[in-house]
């Protein structure tokens, strides 16, 4: 496909930075395989294009081989953005920010998955400059106090590069990662070759959740942030409610959005959420002032940001 050789061209632009080659935890895959034959993978929430990408998860896990997963063209099309022009921009944007001493720090990647260096800023990634941008933008935007959020909530965690960051920014981090099964599990090893205490327990401080175990949680600590990334816009209208139930009690919320997802009218839907929501929250929908989309697809993409009222 024409994509994957632009995919790959980019890629090459950073072909004079090598990572290292990283000792892998064996009981990590024995944690894995374990897991594997327990999912009985169910089609809740999720759209074609996701449920085709988590039957490539499940393949690339019973391969046994995750020391290179972010090369993977699957993971890269969902997960991964690498050596785009707009994440120039942002990382522009990061280091004329007052806070960029900060932020610099949180933008030093590591080897984990043989991620891709972007090819102008090769200490980081372009998917970990996205990722610090996002935080950029909801601190201009609300009061938050990075340093103090204690506990966060992700929906559509990726392979774990936030809960990363976050680990960062605060060592007594309680991170939960929603996603389906076969994505924890990447999460789980990308999380665990990084020295975390990650698993599906709720004493893990990085704790996997998806359909199976998830439950509306007891009352959330202060100083708390749901997280959603093109996640959430891109699930069934049905399925997104009781996660909307559940970001009425978070402190401060940070939500990405496609104008459009298939049949779905994103923008008009967060517009609507703001309006339900306006006895608990004041939002703001701002658009992305740098990312339009890809060769394939141009469209608008959004922020919907939020503080809860006092």
């Amino acid at each position: 496909m024409i994509e994957d050789i632009l995919r790959k061209i980019l890629e090459s632009l950073s072909f004079f930075y090598k990572n290292k080659k990283i000792k892998e935890d064996k009981k990590i895959y024995i944690f894995i395989n374990k897991e594997l034959r327990k999912i009985k993978f169910k089609n809740t929430g999720l759209k074609k294009t996701h449920i085709n990408f988590n039957k490539r998860i499940i393949h690339l896990l019973n391969k046994k081989d995750l020391s290179k997963f972010l090369r993977n063209k699957f993971i890269q099309k969902i997960f991964f953005v690498h050596n785009r022009l707009f994440i120039f921009k942002e990382l522009q944007y990061l280091k004329k920010n007052s806070d960029w001493l900060f932020l610099k720090k949180l933008l030093n990647e590591n080897d984990v998955g043989d991620p891709i260096r972007y090819f102008l800023y090769p200490k980081s990634s372009g998917n970990r400059i996205n990722h610090v941008y996002h935080l950029a933008i909801l601190k201009k935007n609300t009061d938050i106090e990075l340093k103090k959020i204690s506990n966060v909530f992700e929906f559509g965690a990726g392979y774990g590069c936030m809960a990363n960051i976050f680990s960062k920014i605060n060592k007594k981090i309680y991170f939960r990662l929603f996603d389906t099964i076969p994505v924890n599990l990447i999460q789980y090893y990308y999380l665990k070759q990084n020295k975390l205490d990650v698993g599906f327990k709720k004493t893990n401080k990085f704790q996997l959740i998806n359909n199976q175990n998830f439950k509306i949680f007891n009352k959330i600590q202060k100083k708390s942030l749901f997280i959603a990334n093109w996640s959430l816009s891109e699930t069934k209208l049905k399925f997104r409610e009781k996660f909307i139930n559940l970001l009425k009690d978070y402190n401060y919320v940070l939500i990405s959005f496609q104008e459009n997802f298939e049949d779905i009218d994103n923008l008009e839907y967060f517009k609507k959420l703001s309006r339900k929501l306006v006895k608990t929250h004041q939002f703001k929908i701002i658009k992305n002032q740098f990312y339009k989309g890809n060769f394939f697809k141009k469209q608008n993409h959004y922020f919907m940001i939020g503080k809860k009222l006092n």
